[in-house]
């Protein structure tokens, strides 16, 4: 399977595998499956820290690198044409960030893997969601 990581599974596939479900869990372990992950993400991770809504026991360019290090992701461009197909499609929020990994999973015909609901049921994108 060829799966984009939301930035929430991501950082509880690193520091909260406890927030995954079972199903999830066996996917990202999968050496089959390949794990994408958007700049976007680490934009967002970096807010979330900035803002201290999470606490990170690194600087932030460290522990990104470690993710990289501990997980093998891929990294997922972030292009024009990425920017352009957001704009084409619908999505029930405005959440630029969902936008722009839903129009990454779109182009390069990944599976967003999520557990956010509203994500799930816009049916914009292939889901896999946090079960």
């Amino acid at each position: 399977m060829r799966l984009l990581l939301d930035t929430h599974i991501w950082i509880w596939s690193l520091v909260e595998q406890s927030k995954l479900g079972r199903t999830t869990r066996k996917v990202l372990a999968d050496p089959a499956s390949e794990l994408w992950l958007s700049p976007v993400s680490t934009w967002e991770l970096t807010m979330l820290a900035n803002k201290g809504r999470i606490q990170l026991d690194q600087e932030i360019e460290e522990w990104v690198a470690n993710a990289f290090e501990l997980s093998p992701l891929l990294e997922a461009p972030l292009t024009h044409e990425v920017a352009l197909e957001t704009t084409r499609f619908e999505l029930p929020h405005r959440d630029p960030a969902d936008r722009f990994l839903v129009a990454t999973a779109r182009l390069l015909s990944l599976t967003l893997v999520t557990a956010d609901r509203r994500l799930i049921e816009s049916k914009t994108v292939a889901v896999l969601g946090n079960s």
